[in-house]
């Protein structure tokens, strides 16, 4: 009998769980089909050699060499590929059962992120007559253009161009809209409608979260935290009274850069743009981060910060769709330390920054001292000056009144 998979096993734990009884292969494939057929929604968005496609279905016709065949739908194209051949969008299921099948074969999961070979370079498209006109539509946003919003359908791998007039949504949340009609030009669906709505809610978007690399300890002990007699600082105490902790460093997405040359860092490029007073391009070459993987963090930093000055608001919930999707990496229990010193925890850091400092410019003086002292607890070295901040805001400081007094 095979067991039916749980969501929440590793490929491993999977995979014995649905071979347990199987006697040689012929068996094996047997259960590995009925358990993913069984698991697996149908029509799937997967993408073979960089192609959207959709599998509708997965079938093993017993013949062991050729394994777990997928049968594939593009447009009115069908035809057969191995399983093992099909690459789906990481964190769905998909993507968890390719990976028990992958492993069976003595294979390593697909993996597709920003510097892989295998990444698509196609997206999926919304096809004419999915998208019902007569009820409210949900949707992932994912870039900002002058008259258009670039994006994805809530729960599907489907993208859309919204025409609209210039709005202020921001890539990361999810707008309810009101279709009105639907249209193709030039092979690329649009939609307009009514824009009824925005929220933000991570959890809903689908993303992986990012990986975190553990660093060694953060000790108290090896930490300066002023001449010797002087008092500690009342933020400090229960930093230093709780001890060791473990650091880590936070995966950090950058889509395009080259590793191996720091000259193709494409937020540099960004912030470049910007000092030379062109933020158009900036903002456009950020847009087009975020729009590649939702998850470059200093993209929505950076997008933010261009907007802090004349729209906090605008600027804050930039920097509160960053926090919201680095904090999935860390659940509620998380204790740990994320040093600025390992660099590829700084646009998260930066992002809680922003969060806080716009918490206080917009005088929610209690809030703002929440995102401080959770500051202080990731990062106790304080690069960023939370400390100060937060001892004025602790003070009922206004930001006005601190920028008056220099």
């Amino acid at each position: 009998m095979t067991k039916k998979p749980r969501k929440n096993d590793d490929s491993a734990a999977l995979l014995e769980r649905i071979t347990l009884d199987a006697e040689g292969d012929d068996e094996a494939l047997w259960a590995l089909a009925e358990a993913i057929a069984g698991e697996l929604t149908t029509p799937a968005d997967a993408f073979v050699v960089g192609e959207p496609i959709e599998v509708t279905s997965i079938d093993y016709e017993g013949n062991p060499r050729a394994g777990l065949l997928a049968t594939c739908r593009r447009g009115d194209d069908r035809y057969v590929v191995g399983f093992a051949d099909v690459v789906f969008s990481p964190g769905t299921d998909g993507a968890r059962l390719s990976a028990v099948y992958r492993k069976w074969l003595g294979l390593v999961p697909h993996e597709v992120g920003p510097a892989s070979p295998l990444r698509p370079q196609k997206r999926h498209k919304a096809e004419p007559g999915e998208i019902e006109l007569s009820r409210p539509l949900d949707l992932i946003v994912l870039a900002l253009k002058s008259n258009a919003l670039r994006c994805r359908v809530l729960g599907t791998e489907r993208e859309i161009t919204l025409r609209t007039a210039v709005r202020d949504e921001v890539p990361g949340e999810i707008i309810t809209l009101l279709p009105k009609k639907q249209w193709t030009h030039a092979g690329h669906p649009y939609l307009s409608g009514k824009v009824q709505g925005s929220r933000l809610d991570e959890r809903a978007l689908g993303l992986v979260p990012l990986a975190l690399e553990r660093e060694g300890d953060w000790d108290p002990e090896e930490e300066y935290w002023g001449e010797e007699g002087e008092p500690l600082d009342e933020w400090a105490k229960p930093i230093v009274a709780r001890g060791k902790r473990p650091a880590f460093e936070m995966e950090q997405v950058l889509p395009g850069a080259d590793p191996d040359d720091p000259d193709t860092d494409p937020i540099i490029e960004a912030s470049e743009l910007a000092a030379a007073g062109d933020r158009g391009a900036a903002r456009e070459l950020l847009m087009k981060l975020v729009a590649e993987d939702l998850r470059c963090l200093d993209a929505h930093a950076h997008l933010g910060n261009f907007e802090f000055e004349r729209r906090p608001k605008q600027a804050m919930r930039h920097y509160r769709v960053g926090a919201a999707i680095g904090a999935l990496t860390l659940g509620g229990e998380f204790d740990g330390v994320l040093p600025w010193g390992l660099i590829d925890n700084r646009p998260f850091l930066r992002c809680l920054h922003g969060v806080g400092l716009c918490r206080w410019r917009l005088g929610e003086l209690k809030a703002a001292a929440e995102s401080f002292t959770r500051l202080l607890w990731l990062n106790p070295s304080d690069n960023q000056g939370a400390r100060f901040n937060l001892a004025n805001v602790e003070a009922g400081r206004s930001w006005d009144e601190c920028e008056k007094g220099g």
